[in-house]
């Protein structure tokens, strides 16, 4: 589904990533680990065309995609749902969601994807005429994953989903992403700093440490090395999340 080889970059004279290959299977929930500063933001935006890379490939269902703009990677099948989520507050719900379908031009599908949304996400159900700046933190991250998936992608990039959310909240939204791997197929990248939350729910795991890929392993691999843990994310991943 995605394969990456010798990514370099840099934000002017720093470098964010050093060398990074990696591969993500088809239809798999695939964790990307690290502590603050180790370039996992980075990684995700210059999968989808946000920011260049130094040097080095990105590959998606085949194609190379490493110099395409942001748009074309888009409507490649990649969906990205930046750190914060980036919902527009003065817009409604329903508008926010709308947006992620713009480009499709069967009108029918794109009022059968606003269903599914709705029954993915039941709390915005009754807000959709609401600004989606009166949403709470929570549904705030509900509303960013939905209107990313309005465009039916076949890859998610997701960053930092539980930023800010209370642990419940987090839980539900992990179950959200499982559910839908298990029912359609969809594959997730996942940037998170809560690692057992993150590994919880994935097959697979890279582990960065200041812009380079330091590990690799199955998720239940991960979740049990301790002083992986210790040295690369800054806290203990038993008995965190």
């Amino acid at each position: 589904m995605l394969e990456i080889e010798g990514l370099t970059v840099h934000h002017g004279l720093v470098r964010a990533l050093k060398d990074v290959t990696l591969r993500v299977e088809e239809g798999s929930i695939t964790a990307v680990l690290g502590a603050n500063g180790a370039g996992k933001t980075t990684l995700l935006r210059v999968i989808s065309g946000l920011i260049r890379a130094t040097s080095g490939r990105i590959s998606a269902f085949g194609r190379d995609i490493t110099a395409l703009p942001a748009d074309q990677i888009a409507r490649s099948g990649i969906a990205h749902v930046p750190e914060g989520g980036g919902v527009i507050p003065e817009l409604t719900v329903a508008e926010n969601l709308r947006l992620g379908a713009l480009w499709r031009r069967d009108r029918a599908d794109r009022a059968a994807a606003l269903a599914e949304m709705l029954e993915l996400f039941p709390p915005l159900a009754p807000r959709l005429d609401k600004a989606a700046g009166t949403l709470s933190g929570g549904e705030r991250q509900m509303l960013a994953i939905g209107r990313s998936l309005m465009g039916r992608p076949r890859m998610l990039l997701l960053d930092e989903p539980s930023l800010g959310l209370a642990p419940l909240v987090t839980a539900k939204i992990m179950a959200v992403l499982r559910d839908l791997r298990a029912e359609t197929g969809l594959t997730v990248l996942l940037v998170e700093q809560n690692a057992h939350s993150a590994l919880s729910v994935s097959d697979h795991g890279f582990v960065l440490g200041l812009g380079e890929l330091v590990a690799s392993d199955d998720a239940a691999t991960l979740l049990a090395d301790e002083q992986l843990s210790d040295a690369y994310l800054g806290l203990r991943l038993k008995g965190t999340g």
